[in-house]
């Protein structure tokens, strides 16, 4: 069979197995997340995209560049694009999907189809780069490569993230098809039939780019990628004294289509920055085509002179442009010069989010592992064949590799940009490694295949000798042919194993990232929103006073006022978009990190120490509901630390680290994080652990604790010298003492252990912690995160949703008590030291329809003094007596 004959139709076929495994292979949450109510999204900016979609299809095409139902109380700017909303949109439109469940169907499906296009995409790139094997090959690696490029397009994950990626291939593969139309060809302006395939190409390069412009403002990285190339290959160019004028017309007509383009979409948002959608992106594209045209006649000025001429003279120029922007056009150079240090620069909050972290070698390798060697192995071979006559294409993809690599290095949610690079080269190095040595493996296995047929043949017959020449030179003359034939049935088995140890290493690092894709889409399957965040959100969306802001609505950002009822719920930034979408109610701050930073951001609310200085954020903002769980109190205490103090980083202000001896006989110490009062006093500890009520110090053993100073010891936390257990009341008098007279440098502190999830040490001050005045529990979800630990066990509840109030007074002295009672069934009792002789209460004992009752009435304890307080006293902050 003529194979060549049916080679188009077998490739297309293995693209369409490829894309259906990519499709399976995403698809599979589906099997968990879909529910009658819809589907349990993933993350949490997907929840936040799906009310996008919403509105956009209650509005639609219309899009909505201002959101009033996040950011409470001034709503928040949308800085990406509607591309992937409207998609969306559209697909819904045509499936006829209506109802809340029917979106998030059609929605969930999007990311997992944007995969499946990836398919076919990265074939064509790297077949133009390379061949059709190398484009089999990156097919292949791109369906089943891992990190958070597979994460970001699963099943239940609707995000922007993956419409990224798949628009800026599409960009990549569009750009170098145009260098390679361009490259070599004769360019007149003269002659029409020169230009019109570059000009045609480039202006579809021209419409990818506005494709993912359109999606996301991020894409003038890409730019940024662009500009990085042309300087590079401007210099190779003169160098080998090849003309450039390619990448003049390319750069003008690929950013001329993009200037008009911008222009035509408008700029929604003011001022220059390029991380949204301003006029700050038309200076940077015609920055580019100007610097490109600036390039070229450089290089037609110098070029009969001396080749060093030219990287001198752009050193002298870029120093010059740098100084005149600065004294001259101070906004252009900070445009220019703070991009690129917020892009790629890494500060302490950073440290908060996950994906905005820096990319270590162990995460590098824990994702891509043989992939990263095979993808070094891809940029030399590029780099090898370009020895000696430089190929743009090339060039092109090594740069925008590289810049892509710097990026996941700062940010490791690029992981989802780099991936295409990783199967890209790693496809160019094994498609290379293939061609170099196919023939001698071929010849390998001809070998094999005659020799095991030989034997055969020899018992079947015996083979005839032809005559031989006489004569030596006749001789001679017959045995050549032997001679050569039998050096060449010898295959280079360097060239073999060469090809054994890549093709392996491909099948590994192939094998291994399908298993890994298996495993995250199957836990994938039992991820999204966390059931009792969900129960709690749904509870406030039924249960509480409607904000008086239409959830569907787009309003302008110039005329919009928020109504009087309105009013924001305070909790953390995780949590922003669950609320809007869920409650229907508007978060004070959200994942944008928006609202968490600031003298009124969450982060300083959450860690306050203060409830006077608390309750002025609350006021400030206008919030009316606190919503608090588990995780804020725990594992995720150090990020609202981090926040609120940038210098405090991992919240050792509230959770200290020390290194504690490791035992007798052992000279080593070992880094231990404890709780200190400080913890206790924040408002989310006092709020979640406490509901809000006076909790005296722990009846068990504390760690009283004397150490020196960091500085002192030489080391990077403090060090413990003598540490001894006992009663929290002596452990405080005993530090105290030492305190009044310790060596310099040296201290003495009370800690608790931190026991994150293993024990209940967040329950248990080490001193007294006053109560909270002016917030009461209305809500908590029934999961006790210990477990079912008996009666007399510690039970602390997952989530929980408090009230804001002005609260009634009440004059009199000593210790004022009300039982309650939650919606869960859990008793506790409310308490609260008077101050300057007076109570200020929180919970109505009469007038009151919610969940979270008083079972009693208020009483001064051992004084027999009882109270009733009505609702009414607790919202006009009224005095009972």
């Amino acid at each position: 069979m003529d194979i060549k004959k049916y080679q188009p139709y077998l490739i297309i076929g293995l693209i369409v197995i490829l894309a259906l495994l990519t499709l399976w292979t995403r698809g599979i949450p589906a099997d968990g997340l879909v529910t009658d109510e819809g589907v349990n999204l993933l993350g949490n900016d997907p929840w936040y995209n799906l009310r996008q979609v919403e509105q956009t299809l209650a509005n639609f095409p219309a899009y909505a560049w201002f959101d009033a139902m996040t950011l409470y109380p001034t709503g928040d700017v949308i800085y990406w694009g509607p591309l992937f909303i409207e998609i969306i949109s559209v697909l819904c439109l045509l499936a006829g999907a209506a109802t809340r469940p029917e979106i998030m169907l059609v929605a969930s499906w999007v990311p997992p189809l944007m995969a499946v296009a990836m398919v076919p995409v990265v074939y064509l790139l790297a077949r133009k780069i390379a061949d059709w094997k190398t484009g089999l090959i990156a097919a292949g690696l791109i369906a089943v490569i891992g990190s958070n490029y597979a994460y970001r397009s699963l099943f239940g994950f609707v995000d922007h993230h993956i419409a990224e990626t798949l628009f800026s291939t599409i960009f990549v593969l569009a750009y170098v098809t145009a260098l390679l139309a361009a490259r070599d060809r004769p360019l007149s302006p003269k002659n029409f039939e020169t230009l019109k395939i570059p000009v045609i190409t480039a202006a579809l390069a021209g419409v990818a780019y506005l494709l993912g412009f359109f999606n996301m403002p991020t894409m003038v990285l890409f730019a940024l990628i662009v500009a990085a190339f042309t300087l590079v290959q401007f210099i190779l160019d003169f160098f080998q004294e090849r003309s450039s004028d390619y990448l003049v017309l390319i750069n003008a007509v690929v950013f001329g289509v993009v200037i008009v383009g911008a222009a035509v979409f408008g700029f929604p948002h003011s001022g220059l920055s390029l991380s949204l959608y301003t006029v700050g992106h038309v200076i940077v594209y015609a920055a580019l085509i100007g610097g490109t045209l600036a390039l070229y006649g450089l290089s037609v000025f110098l070029k009969k002179r001396p080749k060093y001429y030219f990287p001198l003279a752009l050193l002298a120029i870029a120093a010059v442009v740098a100084a005149v922007l600065y004294a001259a056009l101070p906004e252009i150079y900070n445009l220019l010069i703070s991009s690129l240090i917020s892009f790629f620069g890494e500060q302490p909050v950073t440290t908060t989010v996950q994906e905005a972290r820096a990319w270590s070698f162990d995460a590098a390798w824990a994702t891509f592992h043989w992939g990263l060697l095979l993808a070094a192995g891809g940029a030399a071979t590029l780099i090898w064949q370009n020895r000696e006559r430089v190929n743009p294409a090339h060039v092109f993809v090594l740069i925008w590799s590289g810049i892509i690599l710097g990026s996941t290095a700062a940010h490791v949610r690029y992981e989802y940009y780099l991936a295409v690079n990783i199967a890209l080269l790693s496809a160019v190095f094994a498609g290379g490694v293939l061609s170099a040595t196919w023939k001698e493996v071929a010849l390998l296995l001809r070998k094999g295949s005659a020799d095991s047929a030989r034997p055969a043949a020899g018992r079947a017959e015996k083979r005839e000798e032809p005559p031989k020449k006489k004569g030596k030179k006749g001789a001679r003359a017959a045995d050549a042919p032997k001679a050569k034939s039998r050096k060449r049935d010898q295959p280079d088995y360097l060239k073999v194993g060469g090809f054994v140890l890549v093709a392996a290493l491909t099948l590994l690092f192939a094998g291994t990232s399908f298993q890994g894709n298996l495993d995250l889409a199957n836990s994938a399957k039992y991820s999204g929103m966390d059931s009792q965040w969900m129960e709690a959100l749904e509870w406030m969306g039924e249960n509480t006073p409607d904000p008086g802001v239409d959830y569907y609505a787009i309003y302008d950002r110039e005329t919009f006022t928020y109504p009087e009822e309105s009013y924001g719920v305070m909790s953390w930034w995780d949590y922003g978009h669950w609320i809007t979408f869920i409650s229907k109610r508007i978060p004070n701050n959200n994942p944008f990190q928006h609202g968490v930073a600031g003298p009124n951001g969450s982060a300083v609310y959450l860690v306050s120490t203060s409830e006077e200085a608390a309750n002025h954020i609350l006021d400030n903002i206008g919030t009316r509901y606190v919503v608090t769980d588990y995780q804020v109190v725990m594992g995720k205490f150090h990020a609202p630390a981090t926040w609120a103090d940038p210098n405090d980083t991992g919240g050792l202000r509230f959770q200290p680290v020390f290194f504690v001896p490791m035992g007798s006989g052992s000279a080593g110490y070992q880094a231990m994080q404890f709780y200190n009062q400080d913890y206790y006093m924040t408002m989310v500890s006092r709020l979640h652990n406490f509901d809000g009520s006076m909790t005296e110090p722990t009846t068990g053993s504390v760690l009283y604790v004397e150490y020196v100073e960091p500085e002192m010891a030489n080391a990077s936390y403090p060090v413990i010298t003598s540490a001894q257990e006992m009663n929290a009341t002596a452990a405080a008098a005993a530090a105290a003492a030492y305190n009044l007279n310790s060596p310099a440098g040296s201290h003495a502190t009370v800690l608790n252990l931190h026991y994150d999830y293993q024990a209940d040490s967040i329950l248990h001050p080490l001193e007294r912690v006053p109560a909270l005045k002016h917030y009461r529990l209305v809500h908590e979800t029934p999961q006790n995160i210990y477990g079912n630990v008996g009666e007399d066990g510690p039970d602390l509840k997952a989530v929980k949703i408090f009230e804001y109030v002005p609260g009634a007074a009440i004059r009199g002295e000593g210790v004022i008590e009300v039982p309650i009672a939650t919606n869960t069934g859990r008793e506790f009792v409310y308490r609260q030291e008077s101050e300057n002789g007076l109570f200020v209460v929180p919970y109505a004992t009469s007038g009151w329809s919610g969940e979270v009752r008083a079972t009693g009435p208020y009483r001064i304890a051992g004084t027999g003094q009882t109270f009733d307080v009505t609702e009414e006293d607790i919202q006009q902050g009224r005095t009972i007596n």
